[in-house]
């Protein structure tokens, strides 16, 4: 796959689905959440589903959706507790860890994390990881008070990180957040083929995409 190196100063990595396996957010969410939410309230998987469902598309490609004190009040779970429960399913995707370990070798590539996870959820998978100590900063989409959907939070990346969209690598598994990039300009996307290492990798996608980071190697 072919980039030009040269033409990129700053690099947007995402966090769930790009640099880690999504599988530990869908088994979560899809999952044990439910579950959970139907053995605490005395309800079968079915009703439970149909009570979340509600409040899931009702916060869909908003703030709230990623934000784990919302969903903790919503569903009165222990969201955090939950997350530490599936921890044995956080962990990179193939080669990621390589691809940021050689982008840190280049001391003119500006390395950013930017993900609409909640701080406490990067948190939990900073520990396991290491994933921080790659990076020269990450940046929540609860910083900005806006998911990266939205127009706002591009505007405000750019001007506080000063960097030139024409020559900013962005890698997001999700189509609206780089629909909202290319929006904003930013000069080259990638998104990733198989988010979830327990299922399918997607076709028909928009952009150029990545089954592992060793096809990006600088």
């Amino acid at each position: 796959m072919s980039l030009d190196w040269q033409q990129v100063d700053t690099v947007l990595l995402d966090m769930d689905g790009t640099l880690l396996d999504l599988e530990f957010d869908n088994v979560l969410w899809n999952q044990l959440v439910p579950q959970t939410y139907a053995d605490t309230n005395g309800l079968s998987l079915d009703e439970a589903w149909a009570e979340l469902d509600i409040h899931f598309t009702r916060a869909a490609h908003t703030l709230p959706f990623y934000c784990l004190d919302h969903w903790a009040r919503v569903t009165r779970l222990d969201i955090i507790g939950l997350h530490h429960q599936l921890s044995h399913l956080i962990r990179y995707r193939p080669r990621a860890d390589r691809f940021l370990a050689q982008l840190q070798a280049h001391a003119d590539k500006r390395v950013l994390l930017v993900t609409n996870a909640h701080r406490d959820s990067l948190s939990i998978k900073d520990a396991v990881t290491g994933l921080t100590r790659h990076l020269d900063r990450s940046i929540s989409a609860h910083d900005y008070a806006a998911p990266k959907e939205d127009p706002a939070f591009w505007a405000q990346l750019s001007a506080e990180e000063q960097i030139d969209p024409a020559r900013t690598l962005l890698i997001d598994d999700t189509a609206r957040v780089l629909e909202a990039a290319a929006n904003f300009g930013i000069g080259h996307l990638y998104t990733i083929a198989q988010p979830d290492s327990g299922r399918p990798p997607r076709t028909d996608l928009a952009h150029p995409s990545l089954h592992c980071f060793s096809e990006l190697l600088p």
